[in-house]
């Protein structure tokens, strides 16, 4: 129900989808991008939604309490513990292991505020399971959300995040000034 009101507003706000998934692709991280408003959340659901994805997505352990736990859970949430270390990374890739088919939505930034440099989970996930990084992005300067092309990991992480980096160059977030491009970088 209320995926649909998420629907409502992003037609009535006058965003469009652009990309989608390719049909054959039936595992992926999927980069959250630019991450820097709730506005985010809103509007990606909408476009999951309407394109019949069913998505999974990370999110703080923080904000999992009834009765919000429930539109969480109905939506694909897989809240996490952010203040200790939890092999997270590994659980993400026996999630892979143990699904047929299953997409993970991680903002790579981890935050909405500016960051230096993204979290290297979601890189070590998609390595960790061979699975592809499918960028997904919401743009509202354009207001347009949507998917890239698969990105599928040499192993190589300057040049692999390089393929990162190119994809969201241009995408505006609702605050630009908390996107950092050059914060696509794995040590």
């Amino acid at each position: 129900m209320i995926t649909r009101l998420f629907i409502l507003l992003f037609k009535l706000n006058g965003w469009k989808i652009k990309g989608t998934v390719p049909a054959e692709l039936k595992k992926a991280v999927v980069i959250a991008a630019p991450h820097t408003s709730n506005w985010d959340f809103v509007y990606a659901l909408a476009i999951f939604k309407q394109l019949k994805l069913k998505m999974r997505y990370l999110i703080k352990k923080d904000v999992n309490f009834f009765p919000l736990s429930i539109l969480l859970k109905n939506t694909g949430a897989i809240p996490v513990e952010r203040s200790k270390k939890h092999n997270l990374t590994e659980q993400i890739v026996r999630l892979f292991n143990q699904n047929e088919e299953i997409f993970i939505a991680i903002p790579a930034e981890g935050t909405r505020k500016r960051v230096d440099k993204v979290k290297s989970g979601f890189y070590y996930a998609a390595l960790g399971a061979c699975v592809p990084i499918l960028p997904g992005y919401l743009d509202f300067k354009k207001k347009e959300g949507g998917f890239g092309e698969p990105i599928y990991l040499s192993g190589n992480k300057e040049e692999d995040m390089k393929k990162v980096r190119d994809f969201y160059e241009g995408k505006t977030g609702k605050y630009p000034e908390k996107f950092n491009l050059d914060s696509f970088k794995i040590d």
